[in-house]
């Protein structure tokens, strides 16, 4: 009987070791490392929620689309337009037109003291009865509007290459600061900068208003300069999209851009793309004909060349023209009139000095279903979440 104990724990000790595992241990402390993760696929799919709405204003839709809502199509053709600002005697007439913002040039800026222009600003806004967009050109060197007064800044602001030679990005820093500062203590709230073309020579029309540098330094300047805006509550530009390049002054007669398609996406859009990624509110198209886009058209009629904002950059912001009483546009015979196509090819917002002739020819497109009121309408509502996003709504 003893013999046939012992055996049956002879047969238990051995079958139980091959049931017990090794267990691995720690070589730093000697406690037992964590059990392997097995790589299994799940018995059922999972269900992918919908992507979540990323666009630069996502967060002030539904308020946005509240004040859509209400109202009316003038109201809404109205709020497309960026004007220059008028002289008094059109001030009246202009704003009974609701117009969505005021760029303001040298003569509103020149003998005046900093309370007059904030005054002045303010008087703008009290007339509107939807807040406005107050947009200047501050670049800095020869584009200069507020600093070009003495009574406004001690001194005139620099262009990025001056201020790169004097003390690198520091400077650059400082500068972007103080600038936005000076805008935003104004009542201004959009700064139409930074410039972001790609020039290294010289001789280019726009190098003394780039930033004069590689693609990759250009790149950084511009998300570095949008930044700092953002901080002061200033809106961005990002301009002359898709980039000047060596093309002739646009403000005197038509440019053709001749170079080919990969020369923009190696250098030219690469600025365009950190500004886009750094949060810039806006970008601006330049009249140049870019023939490997459109060989028709004006970038800023073209919405080949829009498509490219939209859908390969995925920019969600305010897509808006240069100014359409420059020559390269006035010149143009097309088939419908400037501004509807200006509207048709993308753009949310229009520059325009003849406010009145303008705006009376969207609202007859509008009117005659040259144009969609949807169309209309997604441009609206992304200036409207503009607004919201401002704060001056």
């Amino acid at each position: 009987m003893k013999k046939i104990i012992i055996c049956l724990l002879w047969i238990f000790v051995l079958s139980g070791c091959s049931l017990i595992r090794e267990i691995p241990r720690d070589d730093q402390n000697n406690t037992p490392a964590p059990p392997p993760i097995e790589n299994t696929e799940p018995s059922e799919p999972v269900e992918t929620p919908e992507d979540e709405d990323t666009s630069l204003f996502h967060e002030y839709k539904n308020e946005a689309q509240d004040y859509l809502d209400k109202m009316t199509l003038e109201e809404k053709i109205g709020q497309m337009f960026l004007v220059r600002c008028p002289e008094e005697e059109q001030l009246d007439s202009f704003m009974s037109l609701k117009p969505g913002g005021f760029i303001l040039f040298g003569r509103d800026f020149e003998g005046k003291t900093k309370t007059e222009v904030i005054d002045n600003i303010k008087s703008y806004q009290e007339k509107s009865n939807l807040p406005m967009i107050i947009g200047v050109d501050e670049e800095g060197g020869t584009v200069v509007r507020v600093s070009s007064n003495p009574l406004l800044a001690d001194e005139r602001f620099k262009s990025p290459q001056e201020l790169y030679e004097i003390g690198g990005f520091d400077e650059i820093k400082k500068d972007a600061a103080k600038k936005s500062a000076l805008l935003a203590d104004l009542g201004i709230n959009l700064n139409l900068g930074p410039v972001a073309d790609v020039s290294t020579d010289a001789t280019d029309f726009i190098n003394k208003r780039a930033y004069g540098k590689s693609p990759e330094e250009t790149g950084l300047y511009v998300k570095t300069v949008v930044g700092i805006m953002k901080k002061n509550n200033i809106s961005a530009t990002l301009k002359h999209f898709p980039g000047y390049g060596n093309n002739s002054d646009t403000h005197t007669g038509s440019a053709y851009d001749k170079r080919p398609y990969s020369t923009f996406e190696e250098r030219d859009f690469i600025p365009f793309e950190e500004g886009i990624r750094a949060g810039a509110e806006s970008i601006l198209v330049s009249h140049n004909v870019v023939e490997t886009i459109d060989p028709a058209l004006p970038a800023s009629l073209s919405n080949k060349v829009i498509d490219i904002l939209r859908n390969e950059m995925e920019f969600t912001g305010i897509i808006m023209t240069d100014d359409l009483s420059m020559g390269a546009v006035s010149e143009l015979t097309l088939e419908n009139s400037t501004e509807a196509t200006a509207v048709l090819a993308g753009n949310d917002m229009l520059i325009v000095t003849d406010y009145e002739k303008s705006y009376n020819s969207l609202l007859e497109a509008a009117t005659n279903g040259e144009i969609s009121v949807e169309r209309i309408n997604e441009s609206v509502l992304r200036i409207l979440e503009w607004k919201f996003y401002k704060g001056i709504m």
